[in-house]
């Protein structure tokens, strides 16, 4: 007999938790009946979230599910920390369109060394259990992993689309790659978890749990998954190897000139995916950047929420007077001023369109010699877009420009 527990308010108030900001939570029913279960009984909920310690250092893209995480754990459940250095050695699949090069033993714990402690600035380490995926995986030997196979289907290993393209593109899929999914899966049967997070490029292997859960007569877990966040260009996902990210661990003003250099049409997002502001909030801030307050002030605001998360409120504040001080330095009393339309409007671009350049190539290869400046921070990224806005645009040492972007 299945026993129906009260949705209480305080489940409706976890379900709104966890709905926030996600992509898909899957069953949402199920996890609803898990909560309510939760608050009847007063036993915490098992929630997991695997990392692999691919590189040594977390960035504000990873944060994004780590913040589901803490809003989880606020709430009481068990948050699970897993650094999956076992699977490291595999290399997820997810989103590859050729064979990841395997990590070795010795890169793999010196990443795993700090990925927990930078994790730990986004989770609460007194309340966080830190687990390996290399206690349950070593042990399974060669017998294990042929059992653990024989519970799922080459058919329904192969609907995944990142084999299916490759199949197609008659691209090489290595065997040990099939082997990903499995793993991650007996984790989750391993740690027992109620909820599994992840990005939404990890959904088949959240799935793959879920079905193993059950081969092994687990209760299934629910999965959820959150946006991948987009990196500095505005296009790409965050990630050190693309450099578009900003790192965790980044000196603050770093941080902060890095978050001002976001185009404005994308700071709502990373509005939405890192901001601890309600969403009223953000729709009011929304309400007043489209009735004529700056965004260049909304933006402001985000550089010092995420900056004094990672570091201080006094280090935002040195930060920002820093970014300031550096943006009015050196410039002249009287500088060209003009407006131009079609933002957001690449960096080559708008140098061509404003004469600080005589061409597209000319404005890219001074990005390349770090002879451009906007607001005072020099311009790394040649795919930068700037979006709505006042920005003082500096070339070399004596070209500046007042530069109003419209739509």
């Amino acid at each position: 007999m299945t026993i129906e527990y009260p949705v209480t308010d305080a489940v409706r108030h976890a379900m709104a938790v966890s709905l926030r900001g996600c992509s898909e939570l899957l069953p949402q029913s199920e996890w609803q009946k898990k909560l309510a279960r939760s608050a009847a009984r007063g036993v915490p909920l098992r929630v997991k979230l695997g990392l692999d310690p691919t590189a040594p250092d977390i960035h504000i893209g990873h944060t994004v599910v780590l913040n589901k995480l803490r809003q989880l754990q606020d709430l009481g459940h068990t948050v699970i920390f897993l650094i999956g250095d076992f699977t490291s050695m595999i290399g997820d699949p997810s989103g590859r369109n050729a064979t990841r090069p395997p990590l070795t033993r010795e890169q793999i714990e010196a990443n795993a060394q700090t990925y927990y402690k930078q994790a730990s600035l986004v989770l609460d380490p007194d309340q966080t259990e830190v687990r390996y995926n290399s206690e349950w995986s070593d042990p399974l030997g060669a017998r294990g992993m042929i059992e653990l196979a024989a519970k799922y289907t080459v058919a329904r290993m192969l609907e995944r689309d990142d084999f299916t393209n490759r199949i197609k593109a008659a691209t090489p899929i290595s065997v040990h790659e099939l082997l990903y999914p499995l793993m991650q899966g007996y984790d989750s049967v391993a740690l027992k978890s109620d909820l599994e997070l992840g990005g939404t490029d990890q959904k088949f292997n959240l799935l793959v749990g879920r079905t193993l859960q059950a081969e092994y007569g687990q209760e299934p877990q629910c999965i959820l998954t959150m946006p991948l966040l987009e990196g500095l260009d505005g296009i790409e996902k965050m990630s050190k190897s693309k450099g578009n990210c900003i790192g965790i661990t980044e000196p603050a003003d770093q941080m902060f000139a890095k978050l001002l250099s976001i185009s404005d049409d994308m700071m709502w997002r990373y509005f939405q995916l890192l901001s601890f502001l309600s969403e009223v909030e953000i729709s009011k801030l929304q309400q007043e950047v489209r009735a004529g307050r700056n965004p260049k002030e909304a933006k402001v605001l985000l550089a010092r929420e995420i900056t004094t998360r990672f570091h201080s409120a006094a280090a935002a504040d040195a930060a920002e007077l820093d970014f300031h001080t550096r943006a009015r330095g050196g410039v002249p009393d009287e500088i060209a001023e003009l407006t131009l339309r079609g933002a957001p409007l690449g960096i080559g671009a708008l140098l061509k369109l404003s004469n600080l350049a005589a061409s597209g190539s000319e404005a890219l290869r001074l990005v390349e010699q770090s002879g451009v400046r906007v607001d005072g921070s020099v311009v790394s990224d040649k795919g930068l877009k700037l979006g709505r806005g006042i920005y003082v645009v500096q070339v070399g040492k004596r070209k500046f420009a007042r530069i109003t972007l419209e739509t």
